[in-house]
């Protein structure tokens, strides 16, 4: 029997269809494992900028809750803990929101800060990130019991904090996120360690 060449067509397309899909499927589970480890291990980088290795025992990877609109890693060493780690997002930067992961041990202390993600301006607001400037590890050491005070704002607004000329809205957008994180540690410290 004869096919009509419509018919034809169709069934190379069908088969060929058939077999992407297949090859589709193929290399997403050859993969799957290979992305899952890659993606694990860059939250470890991003999580380890901030705070050193040899601080916890734990796996910070999977030691995770979500707490109001943070996802907070938790550090440990021997079972006790030892630090927080905190994302956050600030939508006042000048392009939009700016995420922010912010370590915090249990004595109060800021051990980093780093840019998640932005769309700030190229060559002024883009200075947050640690690549392009130093300007972010400013909050490395600083105590959030002392966030009451005047000192957490830029210059600008008689704080502490420099701010970059011709981009003062980015930085303080960043302080005040960094304020506003460290506050919430401090009043939820044993709600985010129970």
């Amino acid at each position: 029997m004869k096919l009509t060449p419509p018919i034809n067509a169709a069934l190379r397309v069908g088969l060929f269809s058939f077999i992407i899909v297949g090859l589709v499927s193929l290399v997403f589970h050859a993969t799957k494992d290979k992305i899952a480890a890659n993606e694990r291990e860059a939250l470890l980088d991003s999580l380890q900028s901030v705070i050193s290795q040899d601080s916890y025992d734990n796996d910070l990877a999977n030691d995770v809750i979500q707490l109001n609109s943070y996802t907070i890693y938790r550090a440990r060493k021997s079972g006790m803990p030892v630090a927080a780690i905190l994302t956050g997002t600030t939508p006042y930067g000048y392009n939009g929101d700016i995420g922010l992961l912010m370590g915090i041990n249990m004595a109060g202390e800021i051990t980093g800060v780093r840019v998640l993600k932005h769309r700030e301006t190229p060559g002024l607001g883009d200075k947050i990130e640690i690549k392009k400037s130093r300007w972010i590890s400013s909050f490395k050491h600083k105590s959030i019991n002392d966030m009451y005070t005047h000192q957490w704002a830029v210059k600008k607004d008689g704080g502490n904090f420099d701010q970059f000329t011709g981009a003062t809205i980015t930085p303080r957008a960043i302080v005040n996120q960094v304020k506003k994180t460290g506050l919430f540690f401090q009043h939820n410290q044993q709600l985010i360690f129970q």
